[in-house]
C-alpha cells in the first residue's frame, strides 16, 4: 500500500482561492433573499440599542474613495456592536436638495430654468437626486454595508421637511431667527448666499493697494495742512463702499514727513513700510489710536467723508494698521460700523455687478472695476503703491469661483443666543480623537450668526409669512403646525403650489389687523436640512433613539454637519443630538497629496471591488489608522490583497483539518493539552482581548495587524509548523491530533467572529464550514468570541517565550546550514545543542524538542561536555552551541522523518516505529 494514503491530509470544501468579485454578489443576493437586516434586527430586539446616526451624502454623483472609507468604517462599528450584543440598527440617508443638484439638472437635463414653473423644475431636481440616491444605494450594498437599504431616509421625503420647518418653528419662538441686513458671503457665480461651512480657502493673487485719505477736520490734532491716513486693501474694488478708516485704541500711530505731505500710519509697520514704499518716512510726532477717534477724511474718489474710528480687529500682521471700512462688505467692518452707526453702502447686485450706487462702475463686475479704481486712485493721486499678493481667499465650495462678502437682507440664526448653552453641550460629548473637542468649541465660540436663507428654488422654503399690509413677518406655533400637516401630505411642493391663504390656518390676522399675506421666497440652507436630521429620523423612526449614540464624519464637518446639528438641536431642545463625534481623516496618495481628478491620482473603489473584492477595501479601511489623513494607491491595494490571502490561507488550512472534527464529542479538555497547545490558546486569548479592545476604541487598525500577525506569525510560523506532525501523521481519532484540532477549532471559531465586522463576505462565506454551526445561521447575529481563563497562563507563556527563542536560534542554524549543503531539508538534520547548565535544567522540562524545532532528532547534551569545533555559536542566547548533521537512518516514507529503526518492521519496512503502529490502527 501507499502509506502516503493513511496520512491525514487537508480536506475541505472550502475554495483555496476567494475569487471575490464573482463570490460577493452571490453572497449580497443571499442576503436580499434572506433579508439580512431584517433578519439581525430581529435576533436584537429588546437588547440595549447602539444608534449610529447616519450622516447623508449629497446624492448628485457616483460614490467615491471616501464614501466607501466612510461608510464601510459605520458597518464595521454597527456589525461589532451588534456581534457584542446591541441593538444597532443602521438607516442610511441622502442629502437631497440643493444648488448642486439645480446645476446638474439645467446642465445634463438640458433645462431652461427660466422657461419652466417652479414646480416642475422642482420636480426635476428631486428626480435627479432620486437617481442618484438609487445609484449610491447601490455602491454602498457592493461594499457590504448592512443597513435599511429599503427605508432610507431623504431630506426631501415629506415627513423629514415637516419636522425640519418644526425646528425651524420652535427656534423661531424662542427669539433665534431674524431677518437683517449683513455682510454674508455671496457667490456672484451662483447668485446665492453661502454659510460658512460652503467656503473653501485657495490662494489666489490679488492687487493690494495702499491708498492716501486726506484729513478734512483733524479736531485740533492733525492740524498740518496735507495730511493723510494711508490705508491698505486687497480689494480695489470695495473702496466705493468706504465710510470709515478703523484704528487700534491702543496701538502708537506715527505722523511721517513725506515730501510736502505728512502721512498717518502705525508705529509698530514703519519698518516694513520704509522698506516697502523705498522712503525714509522720518517721525515728526506719535499719537495713540483712541486719540484720534472721530477724525474724518476725504473719501478720495467720492463726495464723501470717512470717519475714523476704533477696533479691535485691527492688527499689525499686514498693511498700515489703518483698516479700510466698508461696513457693506465685512463682517468685521459690519460689527464696527453698527458701533459708530455708519450706514451700509453695497453697490453690488447678486451677480457682482455694480448698481447704480456704485456711480461710475455701474454695471461692472467687481473684477473687472479692480484695475479702474485703482486707475482712478492714481489720477486722484491718492495711490501709494499698488502690489501683487498671493493670499489664502475665500471661494464657493461648489463652483470653486471667489466669492464676495455683501451686504443683503438675509434671515439668521442668532448663534448668541445659545451659544453658552452650545459650549456647555460640546463638553458633555466625547469627541474622537480629543482634538475635536477643541476644534468645534473654538469654531462655535468664535462664529458669527449663521445665515440660513439662499435664494434657489430645490430647497425647504422657509416658513415665514409677510403681512401685505403692514410688511411685518409672521411665524408662529399655529403657522407652523399647519404647514407641518400640508407637508406631511403633499411635501414642502405645497409651499409653491398654493397661495399664502390656503397654507395659514383658517382666519389668521395680522397684529395690524391684515388679512392678506405674502410668502418668503427663499429656501433654508441645506446645512439647515441635513443639520435636523435627528429630529426628522431620530426622533420619529421607533427603532432609533435620540440623541445617537455616534456621529461618524470626515473632519471637515466640524463645521458642517456637526455645527448645525449641534446649533438646532441646542436651540430647539437643549440638548446635543449625539453622545459621541468620531472623525476620520481626507484621502491622500502615497506622497500625502490629496487625491483629486486633476492629478489622476484617485482610487475607484467600485474598480477596486470589481477587480479585487469588496473584503480587500474593507480590509484597508480597516488598516488605517484613519483618525489621520488615508492614504490609497493601486499598489497599496495589492498590498491589501496580498494579506487578505494570508488570512484566507490560514482559516483553510484550519478548516481543512477539522473536516472530521466534532466539536461537541472531540475536544480536548484544556488540563489534558500538550503545552504547546496550550501556549496557541494563551496567544488566541491575548488577540481576542487586543481584537475587541481594538473595535470598542474605534482603533480598527489594532484589529487588523492583530488578525494578520496571529495569522502569519503565532499560527502559521509557529504553532500550525509545529502542529503539522500531530495532524497529519497521528491517528485520526488519537489525543494528539484531536488536541492540535481543538486548538484549531477554537482559532478558527474565534478568528471567524473577529473578523466579521471587516471581512464581512469572507466570515459569511467560511460560517457555514464551521463545525457545530447550525444551519441557515448568519456569523452577523452571533456573538463575539469570549476568553476562557484558563487559557491566560502567563507563566506557560513565560516558559514558552524562551523556548521560542532557542526555537529562533536553532532555526537560524538549520537555515545556514541549508546554505552550507549540509542538510537539504530541516527533516534530514539532527540537532545537538551544548548548552550552559541553567538552560540545561530547563530543557529538562520541555518534551518532544525535535517536534518544535521541526527536525527528525534532537540531542541535549551535558553542560559538561566539550563542543565540537563545528557547532554554530548563538547570537542571542549566551552560551549556547548548536551543531547540526544529517539524522541517522532512514526516511520514513509516511512522515518523512528519519530514524534508526525504519525497516526493522516487517510488515511496514519503509515505516519508523510511530508510523507503523498507527498503520497497524487503521488496519
Amino acid at each position: 500500500m501507499d502509506y502516503r494514503d493513511t496520512l491525514n491530509l487537508p480536506e475541505t470544501d472550502f475554495p483555496m482561492r476567494g475569487n471575490l468579485p464573482q463570490r460577493e454578489p452571490e453572497i449580497l443576493k443571499k442576503w436580499e433573499e434572506n433579508n439580512l437586516y431584517e433578519h439581525v434586527q430581529k435576533a436584537r430586539a429588546g437588547h440595549k440599542k447602539f444608534i449610529l446616526h447616519d450622516g447623508p451624502p449629497y446624492a448628485n454623483g457616483d460614490i467615491h474613495l471616501g464614501h466607501a472609507l466612510n461608510k464601510v468604517l459605520k458597518d464595521i462599528i454597527v456589525k461589532y456592536k451588534t456581534m457584542m450584543g446591541y441593538d444597532a440598527p443602521y438607516v442610511p440617508g441622502w442629502d437631497t436638495h440643493g444648488l448642486p443638484i439645480e446645476q446638474q439638472v439645467i446642465k445634463k437635463v438640458g433645462l431652461n430654468r427660466h422657461a419652466v414653473s417652479t414646480l416642475e423644475f422642482r420636480a426635476h431636481c428631486k428626480e435627479y437626486a432620486k437617481k442618484y440616491v438609487g445609484i449610491q444605494r447601490e455602491g454602498f450594498k457592493r461594499l457590504g454595508v448592512r443597513g435599511d437599504w429599503d427605508h432610507p431616509y431623504l431630506t426631501f421625503h415629506k415627513e423629514y421637511e415637516a419636522e425640519q420647518i418644526g425646528v425651524f418653528g420652535e427656534m423661531a419662538k424662542k427669539g433665534y431667527i431674524y431677518k437683517g441686513l449683513k455682510p454674508v458671503y455671496w457667490c456672484p457665480s451662483c447668485e446665492t448666499a453661502l454659510a460658512e461651512a460652503e467656503i473653501e480657502y485657495a490662494d489666489q493673487t490679488s492687487s493690494a493697494i495702499y491708498v492716501k485719505f486726506a484729513v478734512k477736520e483733524g479736531k485740533g490734532i492733525l492740524n498740518e495742512a496735507n495730511t493723510y491716513v494711508v490705508i491698505w486693501t486687497t480689494t480695489p474694488w470695495t473702496i466705493p463702499a468706504n465710510v470709515a478708516i478703523s484704528l487700534h485704541p491702543d496701538f502708537t500711530y506715527a505722523q511721517v514727513k513725506v515730501g510736502d505731505e505728512h502721512w498717518i500710519v502705525a508705529e509698530g509697520l514703519l519698518e516694513r513700510l520704509r522698506a516697502l514704499w523705498n522712503l525714509a518716512l522720518p517721525v515728526e510726532k506719535t499719537f495713540v489710536g483712541k486719540d484720534l477717534e472721530l477724525i474724518t477724511c476725504q473719501h478720495p474718489l467720492l463726495d464723501r467723508e470717512s470717519l475714523l474710528i476704533l477696533g479691535e480687529h485691527v492688527t499689525l500682521e499686514a498693511g498700515t494698521g489703518c483698516v479700510h471700512t466698508a461696513p457693506g462688505h465685512g463682517e468685521d467692518d459690519f460689527i464696527v460700523g453698527k458701533k459708530y452707526d455708519l450706514p451700509v453702502i453695497c453697490p453690488v447686485d447678486h451677480q457682482g455687478k455694480f448698481t447704480e450706487e456704485g456711480g461710475p462702475y455701474v454695471g461692472l463686475k467687481v473684477g473687472k472695476a479692480n484695475p479702474i479704481v485703482i486707475e482712478d486712485l492714481t489720477k486722484a493721486n491718492a495711490l501709494v503703491l499698488e502690489e501683487k499678493i498671493t493670499h489664502s481667499y475665500p471661494h464657493c465650495w461648489r463652483c470653486k469661483n471667489p466669492i464676495i462678502f455683501r451686504a443683503t437682507e438675509q434671515w439668521f440664526a442668532s448663534i448668541d443666543g445659545f451659544r453658552k448653552e452650545a459650549l456647555e453641550q460640546i463638553d458633555q460629548v466625547q469627541w474622537i480623537p480629543a482634538w475635536g473637542r477643541d476644534r468645534i468649541y473654538n469654531m462655535v465660540r468664535d462664529r458669527g450668526d449663521w445665515c440660513i436663507s439662499r435664494q434657489r428654488t430645490w430647497g425647504v422654503p422657509i416658513p415665514i409669512f409677510y403681512c401685505e399690509d403692514c410688511g411685518k413677518e409672521l411665524v408662529n406655533d399655529e403657522t407652523i403646525a399647519k404647514l407641518q400637516e400640508i407637508f406631511r401630505q403633499e411635501g414642502s411642493d405645497a409651499w409653491f403650489a398654493h397661495p399664502a391663504e390656503e397654507l395659514l390656518p383658517e382666519g389668521t390676522t395680522c397684529p395690524c389687523g391684515g388679512h392678506a399675506f405674502r410668502k418668503e421666497s427663499d429656501i433654508m440652507d441645506v446645512w439647515f436640512d441635513s443639520g435636523t436630521s435627528y429630529a426628522g429620523v431620530l426622533k420619529q423612526r421607533e427603532e432609533l433613539t435620540w440623541p445617537a449614540d455616534l456621529y461618524l464624519e470626515g473632519s471637515d464637518q466640524h463645521r458642517g454637519w456637526f455645527n448645525s446639528s449641534l446649533s438646532t438641536s441646542v436651540a430647539a431642545f437643549g440638548k446635543a443630538p449625539y453622545k459621541a463625534v468620531l472623525t476620520h481623516g481626507f484621502l491622500v496618495d502615497e506622497q500625502g497629496r490629496k487625491q483629486s481628478k486633476s492629478l489622476g491620482n484617485g482610487v475607484d473603489p467600485l474598480q477596486v471591488v470589481n477587480q479585487m473584492g469588496a473584503d480587500i477595501l474593507r480590509l484597508w479601511v480597516a488598516s488605517a489608522d484613519y483618525k489621520n489623513d488615508v492614504a490609497a494607491s493601486q499598489r497599496i491595494m495589492k498590498q491589501m490583497s496580498e494579506a487578505y490571502r494570508k488570512i484566507r490561507n490560514t482559516l483553510r488550512f484550519l478548516l481543512s483539518n477539522l473536516n472530521d472534527f466534532d466539536p461537541a464529542k472531540d475536544q480536548v479538555p484544556y488540563a489534558e493539552l500538550p503545552e504547546i497547545d496550550r501556549w496557541a490558546l494563551l496567544q488566541l486569548g491575548k488577540v481576542i482581548d487586543r481584537v475587541l479592545e481594538g473595535y470598542e476604541k474605534y482603533e480598527f487598525h489594532w484589529v487588523y495587524h492583530t488578525v494578520h500577525n496571529f495569522c502569519t506569525i503565532e499560527m502559521s510560523a509557529i504553532y500550525l509548523d509545529i502542529a503539522k506532525d500531530r495532524l497529519y501523521v497521528e491517528g485520526k481519532k488519537s489525543t494528539l491530533r484531536r488536541s492540535a484540532q481543538t486548538v484549531l477549532y477554537q482559532s478558527l471559531d474565534a478568528l471567524v467572529r473577529l473578523i466579521a465586522p471587516v471581512l464581512t463576505f469572507t466570515a459569511d462565506e467560511i460560517w457555514p464550514y464551521v463545525s457545530g454551526v447550525a444551519e441557515g445561521v448568519n456569523i452577523q447575529v452571533e456573538k463575539m468570541p469570549t476568553v476562557k481563563p484558563e487559557w491566560m497562563d502567563e507563566q506557560l507563556g513565560a516558559k514558552w517565550d524562551q523556548i521560542l527563542s532557542l526555537r529562533a536560534e536553532v532555526t537560524k542554524a538549520l537555515e545556514k546550514a541549508r546554505q552550507d549543503k549540509l542538510i537539504n531539508h530541516p527533516l534530514t538534520a539532527q540537532v545537538d545543542l551544548y548548552t550552559p547548565a541553567d538552560l540545561y535544567e530547563f530543557l529538562q522540562g520541555v518534551p518532544n524538542l525535535a517536534e518544535i524545532f521541526i527536525v527528525s532528532d534532537v540531542e541535549l547534551h551535558q553542560p559538561t561536555e566539550e563542543t565540537p569545533v563545528e557547532a554554530t555559536v548563538a547570537e542571542d542566547i549566551e552560551g549556547l552551541r548548536i551543531k547540526v548533521s544529517s539524522a541517522a537512518g532512514e526516511k520514513c516514507e509516511r512522515c518523512w522523518m528519519y530514524h534508526t529503526e525504519v525497516g526493522k518492521d516487517e510488515a511496514h519496512p519503509t515505516l519508523c516505529p510511530r508510523c507503523a503502529s498507527v498503520v497497524k490502527g487503521i488496519e
